[in-house]
């Protein structure tokens, strides 16, 4: 990898535009140094060598990673280390990767798309947070209201905002995946009891499908058009869409007993076996992005809503968006976001191994995408992201020049 003070490697983004095509009509982010940045560059590099060897050796946290990082307008760090697929599967006698041979390999780059797993929410909390600012979606309005067939979500007075804080008491999932067809699915979904009491947190992915169905309702188009439409269009996120898509780094071999279908080793689909189950366009899963898409995505944020000529939301509804518990936004999490967190950060993970923090106290974002599911998934460890958040937060030192 270059030196952090180098020249950012992969440049504009130039993956293909997401279902409807559509212009590129917000700048991308310009490569800078740390200094013009306001960023410590002895920090950055052991942040880039760090994640470097993340992926090295024969179990490594991941096959591959890239890593964004940035103040301000400035990107100082766009790295990638190790491969975007390295195994052709899973030995569950050795428990092993069956590695490719070398030349068969894929190098992770740049560019290199990823299964953004839970980031997607992040992006139907936008969605949602749109209609909110144009008076279609009441923050606090029932789900009965609008989806009055969903019966028990209407019976105990779910709200939108129960949904996008994770209040609601549902559990975190639903086997959809087991289901025959898509009506029986919906039956389920509708169906659907919370498991606690609503204005308790608990996580769960099933918030996230309800609010896709409130969003179609209320606007009339599906989950991947409102986010194309109004969030990766205008901000010119050329290689953020719904799958499937090609070239996009591996991720399980996906067997039973680990996982909770039989699909082979996944790359370029989806992973979330429910996001899979209804076809690829999920509100909790199903996105793909590169992480200087991403790096778009939190500027627009940092700056209250606006990149370059484009304007998502208005800097208000950026600040309910993110106003602690945060809307979809994971709020002040040390366990991923280290030192970073404690002043108002926000972000999320993604369960292939995503993630990504914003500070509006610092201005500064980072982008942290790896494939930790590659060969197959293993327990959660997030350390890595925690020290990569904190090597952020040892890098600010001054204001930006």
């Amino acid at each position: 990898m270059p030196h952090p003070q180098g020249p950012v490697r992969g440049g504009p983004v130039r993956g293909g535009p997401g279902r409807g095509g559509g212009e590129l009509s917000a700048p991308r982010l310009r490569g800078g140094s740390p200094e013009r940045a306001g960023l410590d560059p002895e920090e950055l590099r052991r942040l880039v060598q760090e994640v470097r060897d993340l992926t090295a050796g024969d179990r490594p946290w991941a096959s591959g990673a890239v890593v964004v990082a940035g103040r301000g307008p400035v990107l100082a760090v766009a790295e990638a280390a190790g491969w975007a697929v390295r195994y052709v599967a899973h030995d569950p006698h050795t428990g092993e990767g069956v590695e490719l041979p070398a030349h068969a390999r894929v190098p992770m780059t740049v560019d290199t798309p990823f299964d953004l797993a839970s980031l997607t929410k992040l992006f139907t909390s936008v969605a949602a947070v749109q209609q909110i600012e144009r008076g279609t979606l009441g923050i606090d309005a029932r789900v009965g209201a609008y989806l009055p067939e969903f019966h028990a979500a209407a019976r105990h007075d779910l709200t939108v905002r129960h949904l996008l804080t994770h209040t609601s008491g549902l559990r975190p999932e639903l086997p959809l995946y087991d289901c025959a067809d898509d009506t029986e699915r919906l039956a389920l979904l509708r169906a659907e009891e919370p498991a606690g009491a609503p204005g308790t947190y608990r996580y769960s992915d099933l918030n996230m499908l309800l609010l896709q169905h409130v969003l179609e309702r209320v606007t009339g188009r599906p989950l991947d058009v409102l986010v194309r439409d109004g969030i990766t269009r205008p901000l010119g996120m050329t290689s953020t869409r719904f799958g499937p898509c090609p070239g996009a780094a591996a991720t399980e071999d996906q067997r039973r007993p680990w996982a909770k279908a039989d699909r082979g080793m996944l790359r370029g689909q989806v992973h979330d076996e429910n996001a899979w189950a209804l076809g690829g366009v999920a509100g909790h899963a199903g996105l793909f992005a590169t992480a200087p898409d991403l790096a778009v995505f939190c500027r627009a944020l940092l700056t209250g809503g606006s990149y370059g000529p484009a304007r998502i939301l208005g800097p208000d509804f950026v600040e309910l968006l993110l106003t602690p518990p945060g809307l979809g936004f994971a709020m002040d999490q040390p366990w991923f976001m280290g030192e970073l967190a404690g002043r108002g950060a926000a972000g999320h993970t993604g369960f292939t191994g995503t993630s990504l923090v914003l500070d509006r106290a610092t201005d500064t974002f980072l982008v942290l995408l790896a494939n930790t599911v590659h060969p197959r998934r293993r327990p959660p460890d997030s350390r890595p992201r925690a020290a990569a958040a904190t090597r952020m937060a040892r890098a600010v030192r001054t204001r930006p020049s």
